[in-house]
């Protein structure tokens, strides 16, 4: 079992030690479940009530808590409590699933695939023709990666996962089980002898390096050129990318948000969990789009807009409250 002292977690986050525990600590722990030899850490000052109870031999705060850690405790001061916590938590870390040997005799890896240093392969999993993995690629069991595909360096692909067919990974990515890289955009239009006659989607999907795409998420290839997700993007589960849609550099799309085809975020865009976005629809740098909202038209950089369908924050709250007071006349 690890362990570690105050002073070794210290070392870690760089803080400032205010109090002192003798305990080592073991594990990190929320608050009100915490151990005597456990870490926790208060990221906002609502929280500190919470302190009081808490068993916690030691947390990772903010510079502006307003209490003491109190008998044989410990805080550790920081500027953002959340960044430092989330080394701690690398400190103790399980280590992931093991590999019995580098590529599992039941892989299927097609002859012209090539394969970088260090590249692992699981049980079951799919490699096709002239795809190519980089060094110290991860691919869990039952992963489907069709031709001509690339991956990039230091990628990590998990259990159920599909890139299909000339599509384009980048380094140090983690798709999470079960997303789709590549499927066929949603491409229909009324036709007297079919009812409804499929567009063919001959386009790809590519993503940039230090992306990850929650499990059972969706981005769908483009029609013509490409559906382009940006370096650093974080997808959430549940999440749908539509085809030709282009994401900025470290945009966020929370669970079940959803962008319809040829949509285009800036740098930075956050959207909340269940919002959606019309297609055709272009969103600037750091606009934020709160949750369950319905973005039906082009929003300038920086901008923050709610409701259904969205306006700007302030005058949805303005709504909102005029609204109630009529509801409670």
């Amino acid at each position: 079992m690890r362990n570690y002292s105050i002073e070794d977690i210290n070392n870690v986050v760089k803080g400032t030690i205010v109090g002192n525990t003798s305990h080592l600590i073991t594990a990190p722990e929320q608050l009100e479940l915490a151990k005597e030899t456990e870490i926790s850490f208060i990221g906002n000052k609502k929280y500190e009530k919470y302190w009081q109870n808490s068993k916690a031999c030691a947390a990772i705060v903010n510079e502006d808590i307003s209490i003491e850690p109190g008998e044989n405790k410990a805080f550790i001061k920081v500027k953002n409590a959340d960044l430092a916590m989330s080394l701690v938590l690398e400190l103790f870390a399980p280590e992931p699933p093991q590999f019995a040997t580098d590529i599992h005799p039941t892989a299927v890896v097609d002859a012209s695939a090539k394969i970088g240093a260090g590249t692992r392969i699981g049980a079951n999993a799919y490699i096709g023709p002239n795809v190519v993995l980089g060094e110290n690629v991860t691919i869990y069991p039952n992963v489907t990666i069709l031709d001509e595909c690339t991956i990039g360096s230091h990628t990590t692909i998990w259990s159920g996962t599909v890139v299909r067919e000339r599509c384009h990974v980048g380094a140090h990515c983690i798709l999470h089980p079960n997303c789709t890289i590549g499927a066929d955009g949603f491409g229909f239009r009324p036709c007297p002898e079919k009812g409804l006659a499929k567009i063919p989607q001959i386009g790809n999907v590519v993503i940039g390096n230090y992306v990850e795409i929650g499990a059972n998420s969706s981005v769908d290839r483009g029609k013509f050129s490409s559906t382009i997700l940006g370096d650093g993007c974080k997808i959430d589960n549940l999440v749908q990318i539509g085809h030709n849609s282009v994401l900025g550099k470290f945009c966020i799309m929370a669970g079940n948000s959803g962008l319809a085809g040829s949509v285009t975020l800036g740098n930075g865009v956050i959207i909340g969990g269940s919002a959606s976005i019309k297609d055709h629809t272009t969103l600037g740098d750091g606009v934020t789009i709160g949750a369950g909202s319905g973005v039906t038209g082009d929003v300038e950089a920086g901008k923050t807009m709610l409701g259904y369908p969205a306006v700007e924050a302030r005058t949805a709250l303005k709504q909102w409250a005029i609204l109630k007071r009529m509801a409670n006349q």
